[in-house]
């Protein structure tokens, strides 16, 4: 059973959650429990927080060292230091600023990566697909087919809107009348039968994408750029569009 941190303002999180965001932004585990412990309990010296964590003191002090290191965690000085941390909006700020700057120094100085045919590609998570989902969604320059529950599609929203604003062509294949005004404005929409889990996108008749999005770890998809399953993939799409057409008595 996962414990459970109070946080300020009557907030309560499981701790283990806490720790696994925390992680994504640079901290080692032990760091982000000394982290959440300066967070609940203010200004601290090494011996209270390994009273409070019942981490080693020598582990203490090295944690935070690299948490202030880290941008995480500010040294109070005094006749005897303390450590207070860093707001968690103002540190993740931080950090993503500084990823992005980083990120613009990478691009500029990674070697110029080959130009090669995409084969087919597993990707597996929920994470990774939806992540997927949204860099193929933006690079996309000309045409968007998506067919997925609205559910699912709702939640790329975001990731849409740009390309309604950009009068990029838009298709869904859905189970729903959309309710967002701006998406069903911007959209060619095609209500048919349910969709459940399954998902399949395609850009610009170049790429495509297709399997099943639960939410689970355990999702895969398919991913590829190759020509004769994309020319397949998008018959299948326009079967089932004519067919949904004939079922509404569409012309």
């Amino acid at each position: 059973m996962h414990s459970e941190t109070p946080l300020p303002g009557g907030i309560i999180m499981e701790e283990n959650r806490l720790l696994d965001k925390l992680s994504l932004f640079g901290l080692t585990r032990q760091e982000a429990a000394i982290y959440l412990c300066l967070y609940q309990h203010g200004g601290l010296t090494g011996y209270e927080v390994a009273k409070y964590t019942g981490i080693s003191r020598s582990n203490v002090y090295s944690a935070l060292s690299a948490l202030a290191d880290k941008g995480a965690a500010y040294l109070l000085e005094g006749s005897t230091n303390r450590y207070v941390a860093v707001p968690a909006g103002e540190f993740c700020a931080n950090r993503i600023r500084n990823l992005e700057r980083e990120k613009g120094w990478l691009m500029d100085n990674i070697p110029l990566e080959r130009e090669r045919e995409i084969g087919y590609i597993t990707i597996t998570g929920s994470r990774n697909i939806r992540d997927k989902m949204i860099n193929m969604i933006q690079s996309a320059t000309q045409r968007i087919y998506l067919s997925a529950a609205l559910s699912l599609i709702e939640e790329f929203s975001s990731a849409l809107y740009p390309v309604i604003a950009d009068r990029r062509k838009l298709v869904l294949i859905t189970d729903a009348k959309i309710c967002d005004e701006e998406l069903e404005r911007g959209c060619i929409c095609y209500v048919g039968m349910p969709r459940g889990s399954n998902v399949r996108l395609i850009v610009d008749s170049a790429y495509a994408l297709t399997g099943e999005l639960t939410g689970s770890r355990k999702d895969t998809c398919l991913y590829t750029g190759q020509e004769n399953f994309i020319k397949v993939f998008k018959e299948a799409l326009r079967n089932e569009i004519r067919l949904i057409e004939l079922t509404q008595g569409k012309s």
